[in-house]
């Protein structure tokens, strides 16, 4: 909204709707008629049959209206600094988010849109006893106050969904649909989601992601072997497996292209050089046995000058891959490796020597990235034989799926559900292997932890209090590693071993109450406090980072005094990844002569309080350069 001031800046997160009709806008436009959508031309646009009958393929639940409601739902709040839960708050780009993901979702939905690599949340399982997050697309904001005691002491309202409620699976799918919705609007083009998951939700999660994020996005279903050993109910199947559900953030081409798949090195040599070894020549399956094609079963030179001829598993006689005349050109060659069977017969194998890079396929089925007791163990090492969580997932499964989405190049990993942190440790550990410069954004709410459990016992008060103290420790481990050692010269950036707090709070801005009654003076009384719109004892680090974040900036922006200012306070807030940046000043008064140094222009631009600029003075500095207030 314009004023005589300039804009004003944006005090809750954008209108995802309007957002979204944007940019369907650009790419329809004929679709729109009077400023709305005109469907019956969208479906023509797009090809579609019109078919009014009323039996049709859709995928609902109880409340998915309320759910959609509640995305729509701006956030008021703001993400507010915490330094003294930080680790080298000023120089690292690694972030803890502490509050409901949902909400925080939002609020960095404008600054990360399309930023994020990849996306691992381990959501509730809905087990019965899990907490389901009480959403209110009313004022979600004020739920969230309630269930950590910021505004009723007695409010604490994360319930469990146990499978005797009627709408079981319902309210577990409302709570998600929201969320994975934002997830999706955070990846990159490029981008890839794993979502862990176990069989009581796995069919319902599969349909919910395939609408949210196509179809054509499905790249896999990853089977995590989850346990070894143990199991000793005779009365049904032991379930040993886990599952990991992962889309791309556009179709399956597109993203398949973007997994980093693991090169099969040049690893043997002889006297021509370096080799792999490649396919077998004698062929195997269908169409294998000499009597197929008695023309490909022949002698060839072995290594020892006798004959070697195409035998299959079984004994019996085979074919070889190729003709008389190619299989004989590369024996004569070099390029075939004899392997000796036991039975003294020889499998022949192609000599690879190409440089181009050969990729091992990605397998579904993960066996070798630890179990929950691997995780929990390492856990308990961490916190010096505390059980502070139960059921983490492993960290050699996160650096599986952390590397094969990445590279190690300045790639954002997000995890919204996180718990323990295991996802943060996994993105320390891997950058700290391969040199790399991922960072992570990890988001836990502070979920109170059961009153005598050993982590209340141990002094953690809620899952983000473990989460935070997680990292802590694993910097801390990794730092006395490097005691004594000198730098590694190899990386082009310094190590980061550090992350910044942030915690979901009420905005800086004052929100209309209204009044109790219909009195006059009490309507100007309540105008009287809208003179100013910030709260009484606001600071200035939490309002700079609430403008900065809901005009677009990420959390990493710096924030930087400007030196040739005198005589009022003035900051420059930058963000280098969008290569944007602009000037505020939160002083009551500000004198223009004091700007003179900004040298702002139209490209430029200006925050600061309504109340700082007079009419005349607000009038010269928006011909100068964009004014925005506050």
């Amino acid at each position: 909204m314009d004023t005589k001031h300039g804009e004003r800046v944006s005090r809750e997160t954008p209108q995802i709707v309007e957002e979204q009709l944007a940019r369907l806008k650009d790419i329809f436009p004929e679709a729109f008629s009077e400023g709305k959508v005109d469907f019956e031309k969208l479906r023509a646009t797009l090809g579609d049959v019109v078919d009014d009958g009323p039996e049709r393929y859709t995928f609902n639940w109880a409340g998915k209206r309320d759910a959609i409601r509640l995305l729509q739902t701006p956030s008021r709040a703001t993400l507010v600094p915490c330094r003294e839960e930080s680790v080298d708050f000023d120089s690292t780009q690694h972030l803890f988010i502490e509050g409901d993901n949902l909400e925080v979702l939002k609020l960095l939905y404008k600054p990360y849109y399309g930023r994020v690599k990849m996306i691992y949340i381990d959501p509730p399982y809905n087990t019965g006893n899990d907490f389901i997050y009480p959403d209110n697309y009313a004022d979600p904001l004020a739920t969230y106050l309630q269930l950590t005691g910021q505004q009723d002491a007695e409010g604490n309202l994360l319930t469990s969904n146990p499978e005797t409620s009627g709408r079981y699976h319902s309210a577990w799918l409302s709570m998600m649909y929201p969320r994975l919705f934002l997830a999706r609007q955070l990846l990159r083009d490029d981008g890839l989601i794993f979502v862990s998951i176990d069989d009581r939700e796995s069919h319902n999660l599969r349909l919910l992601m395939n609408e949210v994020f196509g179809e054509s996005s499905f790249i896999g279903v990853f089977v995590w072997q989850s346990k070894k050993g143990g199991g000793s109910d005779t009365t049904t199947a032991v379930h040993d497996h886990e599952y990991v559900l992962c889309f791309g953030r556009t179709n399956i081409v597109a993203s398949m292209s973007r997994i980093v798949l693991e090169a099969v090195p040049l690893d043997r040599a002889d006297v021509k050089g370096a080799y792999r070894r490649g396919r077998e020549l004698n062929k195997w399956g269908a169409g294998s046995r000499r009597e197929d094609r008695p023309t490909m079963y022949f002698p060839i030179p072995g290594p020892n000058g006798e004959d070697v001829y195409p035998i299959r598993n079984d004994g019996t006689a085979g074919r070889w891959r190729w003709g008389r005349e190619k299989m004989l050109q590369i024996v004569q060659r070099g390029d075939v490796e004899f392997v000796e069977r036991f039975d003294g017969t020889y499998i022949a194998y192609e000599k690879v020597r190409s440089t181009d890079p050969r990729h091992k396929p990605y397998r579904t089925w993960l066996a070798d990235v630890g179990t929950t007791a691997d995780g929990s163990r390492a856990l308990k090492d961490l916190f010096d034989g505390h059980k502070v969580y139960d059921f983490p997932k492993p960290v050699a499964l996160l650096k599986h799926l952390v590397s094969t989405a990445t590279v190690e190049d300045q790639d954002i990993v997000v995890d919204f559900f996180a718990g323990s942190c295991t996802t943060a440790q996994a993105v320390l550990e891997l950058d700290r292997e391969d040199g790399g410069n991922r960072c992570f954004i990890v988001v836990q709410l502070p979920e109170p932890t059961a009153k005598g459990s050993p982590a209340r016992q141990a002094g953690y008060d809620t899952i983000a209090d473990i989460g935070k103290e997680r990292i802590r420790r694993v910097i801390a481990k990794m730092n006395q590693a490097n005691e004594g050692q000198l730098p590694l010269e190899t990386r082009e950036t310094p190590e980061d071993l550090g992350f910044k707090v942030f915690k979901l709070a009420p905005s800086n801005y004052r929100s209309w109450s209204g009044v109790g009654d219909d009195k006059p003076d009490a309507y100007a009384q309540q105008m009287d406090l809208f003179t100013d719109p910030l709260v009484d004892g606001w600071s200035a680090e939490d309002v700079i980072y609430e403008v900065a974040l809901k005009e677009g900036y990420g959390l990493n922006c710096r924030i930087e005094p400007v030196p040739s200012v005198e005589g009022n306070t003035v900051q420059q807030v930058s963000d280098p990844d969008k290569e944007q940046s602009f000037y505020i000043c939160l002083d009551r008064d500000i004198l223009l002569s004091s700007l003179t140094p900004l040298n702002l222009d139209k490209e430029d631009v200006f925050i600061c309080r309504d109340v700082a600029l007079d009419d005349e003075a607000a009038a010269n500095l928006a011909l100068q350069c964009r004014l925005k207030t506050i």
